[in-house]
């Protein structure tokens, strides 16, 4: 599916009519196949329409209680990314690739968020806030039965959660990346001015295209054998 089938796609498709047009089997996993953790990055830019894309599926993602507690930064500065280079254990492709997808999750799930959502589910479905009562109470309860810390875990799993519809996304879209969790998140948070607005760097995913002397794109793909990794009951 290239950039332009996606964009057409009506905002409105039905059940049945998105199940009669998924994607065909084997081109779901010729792209998971094809897709690897690039170590290397060409120069070549990837475009803004595919950048579009791809952070519109990330903002689709599925998200516990729809609250989506977490914001995407996409740094295209070269500026910028040398700064978090210096925060990202000496991972060169930091600089190289393209784009640098940033996944920061708020270090809180609190009301801000849960009202934030009640507004956005009223407005789309034409509904008073009242109507939407019942349900932002049960989700409040849940939120209030939570620590602190397991809400910002909790942000935090939301966060990797999209982090894999980014990952599927750019493969079906012939486009690279490298999903990164090994960098300074401290740092990254001061350099992106995160702490200040409730937010802390979870996890990070470069994206562009390979390399063609990046030798481990050639390497064969190692996963636990089915038999040993899948139970079905």
């Amino acid at each position: 599916m290239n950039c332009s089938t996606a964009q057409n796609i009506n905002h409105q498709i039905s059940h049945s009519t998105a199940k009669q047009n998924n994607m065909a089997a084997d081109a779901l996993s010729a792209a998971m196949h094809w897709r690897y953790a690039v170590r290397r990055f060409s120069q070549q830019q990837v475009s803004a329409q595919d950048i579009h894309t791809l952070t519109e599926a990330v903002r689709m993602s599925p998200s516990a209680y729809g609250l989506q507690p977490y914001e995407l930064l996409v740094v295209s500065s070269s500026e910028l990314r040398g700064q978090l280079l210096a925060h990202s254990y000496g991972q060169d492709k930091i600089a190289d690739c393209s784009h640098l997808m940033v996944f920061a999750s708020y270090r809180d799930i609190d009301e801000s968020l849960l009202d934030r959502y009640v507004a956005l589910a009223a407005e789309a479905r034409g509904l008073h806030v009242d109507e939407l009562a019942s349900y932002a109470s049960q989700v409040r309860d849940a939120l209030a039965a939570l620590r602190t810390e397991q809400r910002a875990a909790s942000a935090i799993n939301q966060a990797f959660l999209a982090l894999g519809t980014l990952v599927a996304s750019a493969a079906l879209l012939g486009i690279d990346c490298c999903p990164m969790s090994g960098f300074d998140a401290e740092g990254y948070d001061q350099v992106l001015g995160l702490s200040q607005r409730g937010l802390t760097a979870a996890v990070i995913c470069a994206v562009g295209y390979r390399h063609p002397e990046d030798g481990t794109a050639h390497y064969p793909r190692v996963r636990v054998p089915r038999h040993d990794w899948l139970r079905e009951y």
